[in-house]
């Protein structure tokens, strides 16, 4: 073991820690994440040590980290941030808005600073000097706070007039054995974090010993007395991730013990399975090259156990890891993968049809079983891709709280329907028509206390955001109890900009035109919107993952807006269509119906457009065979079977020759490897290797209404 790390270190080592760089950045992101949700969701009136302690790890994780890394600006700000929590974990100081302003403004400035650093260095440098000064002055409000360089003029101090205390005495472990005492020498080192990170090792793993900082005479030295059960080759090989093994010295401590400042601001010790987080992803580099080993934890505190995210008491019997971090490269390998084996199914499955079932049924058994397991294993690696909408619901809070301050109002924010799933190549998507309309019904929909009291309503405005299954579909709703959409400005404003509009529109109609290019009603133009530029790009990038856009309102009362979207992007259920020799697959989720028509039940009106009479109600006819211009060779053969799609709230029948079944396909990007095609969201390899198209119902039913 003690070979494996040999040449590891921090500083003068070979070990190269930029192999961690990525997981590092993804766990800085999310624990600053964390960090804004527990600081908007802080009850300043009783905010309780649980909550504080949270905020608090999360701080010190980052800065652990950092310092790691050697990220000094990330460190220097967090440690600031950290020394702040510290005082108000400890009661020392009471929670203030104040003091959730600037954290979360500081948290933001690590997120700049840590993109800067994954950037390579690229960009400009973030000042944080007055970010460091406000932190400073918000903790010392309570008494002064030392900073690092007063924590080492103290230290200055007392190695000058050194106070002599007895000598410590052994105390038990655990086990009953008796702790030995070390003076440990750590140094010279390079930069002051090395040594805060060995402090931070006895904090972090429970029964590894107690630490107490040591007076030195140089400045690049740090000296520690130290009490533990440990052998010497366990420390070494723990201290040697942060500092090369030639520069820790290790030997019995006797004569008298000098205590220095302790520059930790981590006295109390947290309970057994708090997460280790001065290792920034510990679980991760347990078994690389250079890392501790579980092993050296293990001779260090035999009760204690490692585990992915942290450290757990052994005497619970707790899974190894809940989750594992995976590149999503390798997630969309395996999905490509499984859409292959799905194509080639398929074509087992077409391929075996004219079989004869007496000769062959152990093979078409065998098929069958093919096929259910082949579905089975595309829905469990379909729903690896899945991740739950809460990801898309943390952004908001902050963005609300930050909005309505500026706006002058009070608004709550609810969030149902968390845990609903949605593919991850959707969420990324997704985001940004939800902020903006999460915005829209903050800055047009919420009205000012003063209104709302007028009104008769509460002066809080509450914003509902949800989630939930329906089908085949997810739905997402952004709801407000505020003013509503008025009917008869948007009539107005519709014909000022010479919309053809009618008092005899339906309201589902008038409210469609708000998604008009430019269309607003807001009487001032803000920063923050009534330029008109917006709900026409929200409804256009929905548009764009199938999806469609439904508004409710009523005036006074409040407006709702319901996004819904297909379940994943990769694999769907399609019904596949023949006209003449093609072959089209409709999204099953979008087919209403299908049946056979008659030709005197089409009836042709202006400009050539047909219509079909469905149950007393008269629906737009679209013809493939000419939409596509596919060429026909039985010319004996007409088209007289409908089927009826349903898209953005419309129905359209489709005139197709035959219909040829329902099947699972693979969605092939036709974009992105030819050219965009009209009336086309993609493509498809059917079961005889033959390319068909997946048609864009959404597009067909505009193609209608023009």
């Amino acid at each position: 073991m003690s070979e494996t790390h040999q040449d590891s270190g921090g500083s003068g080592g070979d070990f190269d820690l930029t192999q961690f760089y990525q997981i590092f950045f993804e766990e800085a992101g999310e624990n600053l994440d964390l960090m804004e949700q527990m600081l908007l969701n802080l009850n300043l009136e009783t905010a309780d040590d649980e909550e504080l302690n949270g905020i608090f790890r999360c701080a010190h994780s980052v800065k652990g980290g950092a310092a790691t890394f050697g990220f000094a600006d990330v460190a220097e700000l967090t440690h600031q941030m950290e020394s702040l929590l510290d005082r108000l974990r400890r009661h020392e100081l009471k929670p203030n808005s104040s003091m959730v302003d600037v954290l979360l403004e500081s948290a933001d400035a690590s997120r700049s600073l840590l993109a800067r650093h994954q950037a390579g260095g690229e960009g400009d440098v973030l000042p944080t000097a007055d970010l460091v000064r406000r932190i400073s002055e918000l903790a010392a409000g309570g008494g002064p706070v030392l900073v690092a360089s007063q924590v080492s003029a103290a230290a200055d101090q007392q190695a000058v007039a050194p106070a002599v205390v007895p000598k410590p005495v052994q105390k038990a472990g655990a086990d009953g054995k008796l702790k030995r005492t070390l003076k440990i020498t750590v140094g010279p080192l390079e930069r002051p974090e090395q040594a805060d990170a060995i402090q931070e090792l006895f904090r972090d793993i429970p029964g590894l010993g107690d630490i107490t900082s040591l007076p030195a005479e140089r400045k690049d030295l740090r000296i520690y007395s130290v009490a533990t059960e440990s052998t010497d080759d366990d420390l070494l090989d723990l201290f040697a991730f942060h500092v090369s093994r030639e520069h820790i010295q290790i030997e019995p401590l006797s004569g008298p013990v000098v205590p220095a400042v302790d520059a930790s601001p981590y006295a109390d010790d947290p309970a057994p399975g708090t997460p280790l987080a001065a290792f920034p992803g510990f679980g991760f580099f347990d078994g690389a090259p250079g890392a501790p080993s579980v092993a050296a934890i293990a001779d260090a505190k035999p009760a204690t156990k490692l585990v992915s995210k942290g450290v757990s008491s052994g005497a619970a019997a707790q899974p190894e890891a809940a989750t594992i971090r995976v590149a999503i490269s390798k997630v969309d390998q395996l999905i490509n993968l499984v859409g292959e084996l799905v194509i080639t199914q398929a074509m087992l499955a077409q391929n075996s049809r004219a079989l004869d079932p007496a000769i062959y049924q152990q093979l078409l058994t065998g098929l069958a079983d093919l096929d259910r397991n082949t579905r089975d294993l595309q829905e469990s690696v379909m729903s690896i891709r899945m991740i739950p909408m809460s990801i898309v619901f943390s952004r908001f809070p902050r963005m609300l709280r930050d909005l309505a301050s500026k706006l002058g109002k009070k608004v709550d924010f609810v969030t149902q329907g968390e845990a609903t799933e949605l593919d991850k190549g959707l969420v990324e998507k997704i985001t940004d028509p939800l902020t903006h309309l999460v915005r829209n019904s903050c800055d047009h929909g919420v009205e000012m206390p003063g209104e709302r009291v007028a009104a008769g309503k509460s002066e809080t405005g509450t914003i509902t955001l949800s989630a939930s299954h329906q089908g085949g579909s997810i739905v997402i709703e952004v709801r407000d109890d505020g003013r509503g959409l008025s009917r008869e400005k948007i009539l107005n404003k519709a014909r000022e900009r010479g919309l053809d509009v009618s008092d005899q529109m339906s309201d589902a109609d008038v409210w469609q035109l708000i998604f008009a290019p430019g269309f607003s009603t807001a009487a001032v133009v803000t920063d923050v919107s009534g330029r008109g530029v917006g709900m026409d790009v929200v409804k256009k990038n929905i548009a764009a993952l199938n999806g469609t856009v439904e508004i409710d309102s009523a005036e006074g009362y409040g407006m709702k807006v319901s996004v819904r979207l297909p379940l994943t992007l990769a694999i769907m259920d399609g019904m596949s269509v023949g006209v003449g020799e093609e072959v089209y697959i409709l999204p099953l989720s979008s087919v209403i119906e299908s049946f056979q028509v008659k030709t005197d039940a089409v009836s042709t009106v202006g400009q050539g457009s047909q219509l079909v009479k469905v149950r007393d109600e008269y629906m737009p006819v679209i013809e493939l065979e000419k939409v596509f211009q596919v060429p026909r060779f039985d010319f004996e053969r007409s088209c007289d079977i409908m089927v009826v799609v349903e898209a953005e709230g419309s129905r359209v029948a489709l005139l197709v020759d035959e219909l040829l079944g329902q099947q699972q396909v693979v969605v092939k990007n036709l974009e992105s490897n030819y050219k965009k095609v009209p009336n086309v969201s993609g493509a498809t390899i059917l079961g005889d290797g033959k390319v068909a198209l997946i048609l864009d119902t959404g597009a067909l039913v505009r193609r209608s209404r023009h």
